[in-house]
């Protein structure tokens, strides 16, 4: 599938919100700051500022219809997968008459939906201490699809199905162990059902979590 680097031109951006703002006057320069303090993010322009080598790759393309009164009306649907291999990644999911426009709602909506991700080495094979897997084991679902991803040692590789070896690659995650159920054909829900498991990654409260509050 397409390829490529979402591209913004922040010197023109007028921010809309406070955080939009604050980002763009550099009070704010850390995407890890707006996490941390769970800050909601409702400007892309906000992602192309902090996360300015994101690049983003169409992973599925159909067309759909919808019966008007006018008659049938045909649209793309494109979904986009976006991160900077480094622990942020995002889907997005775009429609529009034309391509080109649905490409571009797809990307946006990408941004809307960047994630942190937490890496480690949970494998008790491997006691390596780099951030190649995950720090444990995490599931996620979405509609008759479900996806565990378990913390695999170096060296594995991602041993998961080809669509999800893609969005894994977009986090930075390098080694995994993976098992589904439910309709995994569905390219849609079987993304999002991997989304939702890096997602629950910043789910859980870990004793090095606690440490720091403390």
């Amino acid at each position: 599938m397409a390829e490529g680097v979402p591209t913004t031109n922040i010197e023109e951006w007028k921010p809309r919100t406070k955080l939009g703002q604050l980002v763009k006057e550099g009070k704010i320069t850390s995407i890890k700051e707006i996490f941390e303090k769970n800050l909601v993010i409702t400007e892309p322009e906000i992602i192309d500022a902090l996360l300015p080598n994101l690049k983003y790759e169409v992973i599925d393309i159909k067309m759909v219809q919808k019966q008007t009164d006018a008659g049938e009306l045909s649209r793309y649907k494109v979904l986009v997968i976006m991160g900077n291999f480094d622990g942020y990644v995002g889907i997005g999911m775009g429609k529009a008459k034309q391509l080109r426009v649905a490409i571009q709602k797809a990307i946006r909506d990408a941004k809307m939906n960047i994630i942190p991700v937490r890496r480690g080495c949970g494998s008790w094979e491997c006691t390596c201490g780099e951030p190649h897997s995950l720090p444990f084991t995490v599931t996620g679902k979405a509609g008759s699809v479900e996806v565990t991803l378990k913390p695999a040692p170096k060296g594995t590789g991602l041993v998961v199905g080809s669509v999800l070896k893609i969005l894994l690659s977009y986090a930075g995650i390098k080694d995994v162990w993976s098992s589904s159920k439910g309709e995994t054909r569905t390219t849609e829900n079987f993304i999002k059902a991997g989304y939702n498991a890096l997602y629950n990654t910043y789910k859980f409260v870990t004793p090095a979590d606690w440490a720091r509050k403390r």
